[in-house]
C-alpha cells in the first residue's frame, strides 16, 4: 500500500509541476577556433526531442544524454539533458534556433540563442584536452612577416606556415581568409605543397608553406592584418594499442589561427620631397625616347615615357610631357610588363604618346623629371631626361598660318554677322505627360478585352465555314466556273483552248448548281436534274447542245465569228439557268 501511495504522489506532483525546457550555452561570444557547449535541459521526461538546425556550426560531439532524479524532503526532482559540442565555421552573428519536445500531448520549444563569432583567439593548450598519448603533439599556424615597420609603398611579405609534430594532417579548409585593409596585395602561387623540416619554439618539427602574399601598405599608421583560420583534419596517437601491438590512431578536427598582426607603417619623409613626386618607392631608371626626330607635316611620331626597375611599379604615375602648341599630342597608351614575387614587383611600365606636327620648323620637348624614394639610402632621387628636338621638314610656317587664319577670321560680311542668332524662339515644356493615366495607357489596358471576343467570334465563324463541306465544294465550283469562263474569253483567238475552257466552265457550273460529281454528268442525268429543278426545257436543250458543240468544235474548223457566237450563247444560257434553277 505504501508503494502505491508513493507512486501516486510522484504522478500527482508530475502533473502539477510546471514544464520547463530551456537551452544554455557555455558562452555567447567565442573565437573562430573555440568550441561551444550547448545543453537542452528539461524538468520532465519529454519525448520526440528535435534538435535545432545548427546553421553556422559543425557538431563536434553529441548529442549525449544525461538523466537525474532525486527525492529530497518529500519533494522529487527530475532533469534530462541533451548536450552538444559545436565548432563555428564562419565569423559573424549566428543564431541557434529552437529545439522541441512533446509532453502530455503538448509541444514545448526553447528560445533562440544569439552567438557572436569573432576572429580566432590565442589559446593555451589544456593538458586535459589532449588524447591519452605522448602529450608532445604540435599543430600551429604561423604568419611570418618580413618587416613590421615598413615605409608607405615598401613591400613586405607574409608567409603562412603550418607546423606539426607527432600528428597526422589529412586535409584543411579555410574558415576565415585574411583581410589586408589599406594594403595593395597579391598572392604568390604555390605549385605544390611540400613538407620541410624546421623548428618551432625550439622544438624540432615539420612544416608546410600554405600561402605567400606580397603587401604594399597604402597609408601610414598602425594597420591590422586579420588572421587566417583553418579547420584541419588530424590523426592523433593514443596510449591504446590493437591486438597486434600497433598504436591506435583517432581522427579529429582542429581549428588553428595565425592570429591578427599589426604593422606600424612609417610615412615617407617630407624633408627633401620633390615637387613632382607621384609615390614611386624602390629603385628605377627613367627614359624618354622618340620614335624619330625628323618628320613631315601631318606625319606622326611616338614619344615613349618609361620607367623600369624594382618597386611599386603599378602604384604610381609617370610624368606627362609638355610639348609646343604646334605639336598635337594625343592621350597615351599605357603598357605594363611587371612580374610579382616575394621580392616585390619588378619590370617596366610605359606611356606611349602619339604626336602629330602641324607646321614646319624645329620644336623642343623640354626635359622631364621623375622622382622616387630610394629605400636603400632612405632619400629621394630625381632622374632628368634629355632635351628632345623635333625637326618638321615641310608644311606651312606657323607665322604664315596664324596671319592667314587671323585675316580670314577678321573679315566678316555684314550679311553673315548675325546669321547664327535665331530670330524666333521655340520653347518646349520640359514636363512630359506620364504614361500612366494617358489615352494610350487605357487603350492598351482595355484592348485585350475588345480584341479577344473578336478573335473568338472570327475563329468560330471560320470553324463553321470549314465544317460546311458541301457549301465549300459549291463555292469552289462556282469559282472554277467563273475562272474557266474568263479563261475562255481570253482564248477567243485560240480555238482549241477556247472550247476546252468553255466546256470546263459549263461542267463546273453544273457541279455547283446540281451538287453532282463528274462521274454523274451524263446527258440524260443532266436533263433530268435540270428539269426537276424547274429549269426551262428550251434552256436545258440549248445547254446540252452547246456542250455537244464544244466537243465537236475542238476538232472541226471554225471561224472567229462562230467562236464569239458560242461564247455569247454560253453566257446567255448560264445566266438563264442561274435564274431558273431553284
Amino acid at each position: 500500500m505504501k508503494r502505491f501511495l508513493i507512486l501516486f504522489l510522484f504522478t500527482f506532483q508530475g502533473l502539477l509541476a510546471q514544464v520547463q525546457f530551456e537551452a544554455r550555452v557555455s558562452k555567447n561570444t567565442l573565437g573562430l577556433n573555440e568550441r561551444l557547449r550547448i545543453d537542452f535541459i528539461m524538468n520532465v521526461d519529454g519525448d520526440n526531442f528535435e534538435q535545432p538546425n545548427f546553421d553556422g556550426f559543425k557538431i563536434v560531439a553529441g548529442p549525449s544524454q544525461q538523466i537525474s532524479q532525486s527525492w529530497v524532503n518529500g519533494r522529487s526532482s527530475f532533469q534530462k539533458i541533451y548536450s552538444y559540442i559545436l565548432q563555428p565555421d564562419r565569423k559573424g552573428n549566428a543564431t541557434i534556433r529552437q529545439a522541441a519536445i512533446e509532453f502530455n500531448g503538448q509541444v514545448y520549444k526553447t528560445s533562440p540563442i544569439k552567438i557572436v563569432v569573432t576572429n580566432a583567439v590565442a589559446q593555451e593548450r589544456d593538458p586535459n584536452d589532449r588524447p591519452q598519448g605522448q602529450g608532445s603533439e604540435t599543430l600551429n599556424l604561423v604568419a611570418e612577416i618580413s618587416k613590421t615597420n615598413p615605409y608607405v609603398n615598401e613591400p613586405i611579405t607574409v608567409v603562412y606556415k603550418l607546423y606539426f609534430n607527432n600528428i597526422g594532417v589529412t586535409g584543411f579548409k579555410e574558415l576565415a581568409k585574411p583581410k589586408y585593409n589599406d594594403f595593395w596585395n597579391q598572392n604568390i602561387d604555390i605549385k605544390q605543397l611540400a613538407i620541410e623540416e624546421g623548428s618551432f619554439q625550439g622544438q624540432r618539427c615539420y612544416f608546410v608553406i600554405l600561402k605567400k602574399t606580397i603587401l604594399y601598405p597604402q597609408k601610414s599608421g598602425k594597420l591590422t592584418i586579420e588572421p587566417l583560420s583553418l579547420d584541419i583534419g588530424v590523426q592523433l596517437p593514443t596510449n591504446r594499442r590493437d591486438m597486434f601491438g600497433q598504436m591506435i590512431i583517432t581522427d579529429d578536427n582542429k581549428v588553428v589561427s595565425a592570429g591578427a598582426k599589426t604593422i606600424n607603417v612609417r610615412p615617407l619623409p617630407e624633408t627633401g620631397k620633390p615637387e613632382g613626386f607621384s609615390g614611386a618607392v624602390g629603385k628605377f631608371n627613367f627614359v624618354v625616347t622618340p620614335s624619330k626626330t625628323s618628320v613631315k607635316s601631318g606625319e606622326g611620331l611616338d614619344l615613349i615615357v618609361s620607367a623600369n626597375g624594382t618597386g611599386n611599379m603599378k602604384l604610381f604615375t609617370l610624368p606627362k610631357p609638355v610639348v609646343p602648341n604646334a605639336l598635337e599630342m594625343y592621350d597615351p597608351v599605357h603598357d605594363e610588363k611587371v612580374t610579382t614575387s616575394l621580392a616585390g614587383m619588378s619590370g617596366r611600365i610605359s606611356d606611349k604618346y602619339t604626336i602629330v606636327p602641324q607646321y614646319k620648323g624645329k620644336y623642343i620637348i623640354k626635359p622631364m623629371q621623375f622622382s622616387y624614394f630610394d629605400l636603400s639610402t632612405g632619400s629621394y632621387k630625381t632622374i632628368t631626361s634629355q632635351e628632345i628636338a623635333i625637326d618638321v621638314l615641310d608644311g606651312p610656317m606657323q607665322a604664315e598660318a596664324n596671319s592667314t587664319a587671323s585675316a580670314a577670321k577678321n573679315v566678316i560680311s555684314k550679311t553673315d554677322q548675325f546669321k547664327y542668332i535665331k530670330s524666333r524662339t521655340t520653347l518646349v515644356s520640359i514636363e512630359k505627360d506620364d504614361f500612366y493615366g494617358s489615352d494610350l495607357y487605357y487603350a492598351l489596358l482595355f484592348a485585350p478585352f475588345i480584341i479577344l471576343p473578336i478573335i473568338i467570334i472570327a475563329k468560330k465563324k471560320k470553324e463553321a465555314i470549314d465544317g460546311d463541306v458541301a457549301g465549300n465544294r459549291i463555292k469552289m465550283n462556282n469559282k472554277l466556273a467563273k475562272k474557266y469562263l474568263s479563261e475562255a474569253k481570253k482564248q477567243l483567238n485560240n480555238k482549241e483552248a477556247f472550247y476546252i475552257a468553255l466546256e470546263k466552265a459549263m461542267h463546273n457550273f453544273l457541279k455547283a448548281k446540281l451538287h453532282i460529281e463528274t462521274s454523274e454528268m451524263s446527258k440524260d442525268n443532266i436533263r433530268e436534274l435540270l428539269l426537276s429543278r424547274k429549269a426551262n426545257p428550251e434552256s436545258v436543250q440549248s445547254f446540252i447542245n452547246l456542250t455537244e458543240n464544244c466537243e465537236f468544235a475542238r476538232y472541226a474548223p471554225a471561224s472567229s465569228a462562230s467562236i464569239q457566237q458560242d461564247f455569247d450563247k454560253a453566257v446567255l444560257i448560264i445566266s438563264e439557268l442561274e435564274k431558273q434553277i431553284v
